[in-house]
């Protein structure tokens, strides 16, 4: 049968040109944008069609017919971004591959990043060609973000049992995601932090004095928002028991109650198994170890410390927990439920996918 669809230009290359997509391709930290180019090409060269290139790389035909034209077009050069009107450019593929490398792959002398101006000094260019070609190929030596892949060998299932919950709350029953904000201190500046004025930010000393420390049990009703919380100075087993005690009291008696909590110790200890076990209404879900983020209370939490504790000063636990107490009382007030979205598929896609760029697994 005669194939139908456009036919594509025939792509061959030359012994340089494989050389030069085999290196960029096989580098382990090499940009991904034109890492992923140079395997669109390869695979392209050896005959495949568009559909099978782009199963094979992890794209969309239409990416790989856009490389596929732009390579057969302007050979290597073609796998950069587009130049813009004006002046041709005067730096070539290799000064942006050997900019791209070192980046990735080294760090100047007494840094632990490269900044614009290290880079610039070091490759000849301007500082503004090397933030052009980082913004090309999105490297933000600058920024750095913290991530764990958790170990636990029940990790799927915990994710489905969690995002289940959010996604499809159980009739007659209330899911509330708990846990405790411990060792909240009081602060108190060691001078009297100066107000905002027109023109100049509130300002404060950098020093502070400790008055001591206390815990915050809350427990987040993920349909409503609303939040039950306790505050003790200890964060113990014996603490945790008397907040779920208050729980019990204050939900409704004929609603079972759903209990969303990480994997700290304190909530699996024998007094808290046998509290549970004379609470049948109660069913406890653990998060995988290392998954906070799946935990909604830590949201919760997020809120009341960039909006209180941040910037609060006090001068004894007293008047800490008191506004503590008034900042969760405020909230219930105008309670906000967050709004879960993602599927437990999507999440476990979106760990593969990082897992596999990181650190090579998930083949």
């Amino acid at each position: 049968m005669a194939s139908v669809g456009r036919p594509k230009a025939s792509l061959v290359l030359s012994v340089d040109e494989r050389e030069s997509l085999s290196r960029w391709a096989r580098r382990a930290k090499t940009a991904q944008a034109l890492a992923q180019r140079s395997r669109i090409v390869l695979a392209a060269a050896e005959g495949l069609t568009n559909l099978e290139v782009a199963d094979r790389v992890g794209v969309s035909a239409h990416t790989v017919a856009k490389w596929r034209a732009r390579f057969v077009a302007d050979r290597l050069d073609g796998l950069l971004d587009e130049p813009r009107p004006g002046r041709p450019p005067l730096i070539s593929i290799d000064q942006v591959e050997e900019v791209i490398v070192a980046t990735l792959e080294s760090t100047p002398v007494n840094a632990t990043h490269w900044s614009r101006a290290s880079m610039a000094e070091r490759s000849g260019l301007s500082k503004s060609t090397i933030g052009r070609i980082w913004k090309t190929f999105e490297l933000k030596p600058h920024r750095v973000e913290g991530f764990k892949f958790s170990k636990d060998p029940l990790f799927v299932e915990k994710v489905y049992d969690v995002i289940g919950l959010y996604l499809n709350p159980p009739e007659t029953a209330v899911v509330l995601c708990v846990d405790e904000k411990s060792q909240v201190q009081a602060l108190d500046r060691s001078q009297p932090v100066l107000p905002m004025m027109p023109g100049m930010p509130e300002r404060r000393t950098h020093d502070y004095f400790r008055h001591g420390t206390t815990s915050l049990f809350a427990a987040f009703n993920i349909v409503d928002g609303t939040v039950i919380s306790s505050i003790h100075r200890r964060h113990r087993a014996v603490e945790f028991k008397k907040f779920l005690t208050k729980i019990d009291t204050e939900v409704p008696a004929d609603l079972d109650v759903h209990i969303v909590c990480d994997n700290y110790a304190t909530h699996k200890t024998p007094l808290v198994k046998n509290w549970l076990a004379a609470h049948p209404r109660f069913h406890v879900h653990f998060t995988p170890t290392g998954s906070s983020w799946l935990n909604q209370v830590e949201r919760w939490f997020a809120y009341l410390t960039s909006q209180l504790l941040q910037r609060s000063v006090h001068k004894n636990i007293q008047t800490l927990e008191a506004d503590i107490r008034a900042w969760a009382a405020g909230w219930n007030q105008n309670p906000k439920p967050f709004i879960w979205t993602k599927t437990a598929d999507q999440i476990l896609e979106s760990l593969a996918r990082l897992m596999k760029r990181t650190t090579g697994a998930g083949h």
